[in-house]
């Protein structure tokens, strides 16, 4: 029996944390109509041959209400509170759980507004241009998510401990990274001046 998530990038989306600059879950923040959550899970759904997995931790009864579970894949990392490579391990392995045999995925995060499915859809197409196992996005002088890793940097991933990310592994292994220009990457939610800005 053919896996369903076969011949699928997964895009693994960070929402765990628990916004504590913010004072309130910035996963559920109202943006266009929706929630800034919602808002990167809907332009993940729209890229072709590829499906969502959720990463959840901090608050996540009052988010996961809001969230189809028809659409989307989510799961519950218990160990949020010990930094985003957590989040990570958890994302990784419940897609390796899905499809053992995948070969790529992609890592973005819930508070960058501005993210499209084109974003993702230009990662996916530059990956399978150039065979590199790194293709980032590009923004403000830096490399960051979302960013597309093929499997071979699957165990490096696992290994992240605490606050490290994947710009451990963009800098560490530069060589094989290629980026994508992603128009206003730099813009995340922090605080609650970082929301205000967004509707001035």
């Amino acid at each position: 029996m053919e896996n369903k998530f076969q011949n699928k990038t997964a895009i693994i989306i960070l929402a765990a944390g628990s916004s504590s600059r913010l004072g309130r879950p910035k996963q559920l923040l109202e943006y266009k109509e929706s929630t800034l959550l919602k808002n990167t899970i809907s332009e993940a759904l729209k890229v072709h041959a590829a499906f969502v997995i959720v990463v959840m931790g901090a608050n996540n009864e009052i988010i996961g209400k809001e969230l189809n579970p028809a659409e989307i894949i989510t799961c519950f990392n218990a160990d949020w509170e010990t930094g985003m490579a957590s989040s990570i391990v958890k994302g990784l392995n419940e897609l390796l759980l899905l499809n053992p045999d995948c070969k790529e995925c992609i890592l973005a995060v819930c508070d960058q507004p501005f993210v499209t499915n084109l974003v993702f859809e230009n990662l996916i197409s530059e990956y399978h241009k150039t065979g590199k196992g790194i293709i980032a996005s590009s923004y403000s002088e830096t490399l960051g998510t979302p960013v597309l890793f093929h499997k071979k940097y699957f165990d490096e991933l696992l290994d992240l401990k605490g606050q490290e990310g994947a710009k451990k592994l963009i800098r560490k292994y530069a060589e094989d990274v290629i980026s994508i220009p992603f128009e206003k990457g730099n813009i995340d939610i922090d605080t609650e001046e970082d929301y205000n800005k967004l509707f001035e």
